[in-house]
């Protein structure tokens, strides 16, 4: 029985977010042992007397079985901190979802990716920039996050799609739960193309308090995130706010100030973000003016006998230095030099804490040569 199905029914606990599953896992040592506790068990865990409550009526009512089943015939991906090509921008961040569900494919090349949100009453002047900074993102081999809603989102992703580009669109709903619904069809095309995705369980429907959390999630899949134009009250200026807390960079397109669409982005661009005037400062910003160079080096095979060892010996699962080490009998330092070089051309993954995994797609095209 495939563990994942465990954390599914975890998740589906409210009041159970990252910091408490984690707890969990500690404490019992995988997602099974804690969907199987016994009330004393969670108690001693940590759980309030209410959560465990809500832990017990969530397990009494949910058939593990006929969940994962429901899901596997809707084509969705679950994927869990444990995954080795969870998005590793998005892991960097305080809390990080601990599950995320798919209809499409994340790739490695999406790591270089910038949010583009805004409202949902676009002017034709913010029209017009969003579809040229999406279009040129796109055909610069950037990929386009936004939330697919009305506006700026969906004028973003259809830029994106037309360019041929890569686009991802996160969702506030469940991924089988397409909202709004004019923007059906252009999810489907996202898929073919991106990925829809979203942190709450199938079936969810699209509550407004979805909405703000799941912005965090956007930013935190981006570089950076561009904020196109949005009141002073705007979810955009959620997002951005989020990305601000990240780390990450900001940047807003500058607006009529006496225009209600603008204040949100004039207020960011006072605050210290950068103004959106031509769509390569984005690029030199961000330090993405080589990125085509950069995806072209990641479908490079092993250019020596040391970059063949290496990828014979990591696996999917995390491996620190000294254990490659160890396993080789190379020098650690030959070791960390050729990991370095392996992991700009996309071949490795540092995973955090010196520990290596080898990428999914390069390895299996390195096993079939």
């Amino acid at each position: 029985m495939d563990e994942k199905r465990y954390w599914i029914g975890i998740n589906l606990v409210k009041g159970i977010g990252a910091v408490r599953l984690r707890a969990l896992l500690e404490f019992f040592g995988d997602a099974k042992s804690a969907w199987e506790a016994s009330p004393t068990d969670l108690r001693a865990a940590g759980l309030s007397k209410t959560l465990i409550e809500r832990f017990l009526d969530v397990r009494n009512k949910i058939d593990l079985d006929t969940l994962w089943e429901q899901i596997a015939e809707k084509d969705i991906r679950v994927m869990t901190w444990n995954d080795a090509d969870y998005p590793a921008r998005l892991r960097e961040i305080a809390q990080p979802p601990p599950i995320l569900y798919l209809r499409g494919d994340f790739l490695e090349e999406d790591a270089w990716s910038v949010a583009i949100v805004g409202t949902r009453r676009v002017t034709a002047y913010g029209r017009q920039v969003t579809e040229e900074i999406s279009s040129f993102l796109a055909q610069n081999g950037v990929t386009v996050v936004s939330g697919l809603a009305r506006g700026v989102d969906g004028i973003a992703h259809q830029s994106a799609l037309k360019a041929g580009g890569r686009t991802l669109a996160v969702l506030g709903s469940g991924v089988d739960r397409i909202y709004p619904p004019e923007h059906r069809d252009l999810a489907k095309k996202i898929i073919q193309s991106g990925a829809v995705i979203s942190d709450y369980a199938p079936g969810t429907p699209p509550e407004s308090s979805n909405f703000p959390p799941r912005n965090r999630i956007i930013a935190g899949l981006s570089m950076a995130t561009i904020v196109i134009e949005a009141g002073e009250t705007s979810g955009a200026l959620i997002t951005a706010d989020f990305a601000l807390e990240q780390g990450r960079e900001i940047f807003a397109l500058p607006g009529n100030i006496f225009a209600p669409q603008s204040k949100g982005p004039n207020r960011l661009i006072q605050r210290g973000a950068h103004p959106l005037i031509e769509p390569r400062d984005i690029l030199e910003v961000l330090d993405l003016t080589r990125v085509t160079e950069h995806r072209a080096a990641r479908k490079a095979l092993p250019a020596d006998e040391t970059e063949a060892l290496l990828l014979d010996t990591l696996t999917h699962e995390p491996l620190h230095v000294d254990e490659i080490r160890a396993k080789t009998g190379l020098a650690v330092e030959k070791v960390s030099s050729a990991l370095v070089m392996m992991e700009l051309k996309g071949l490795v993954r540092h995973v955090g804490g010196m520990n290596y995994v080898v990428v999914r797609e390069i390895q299996a095209d390195y096993d079939t040569d």
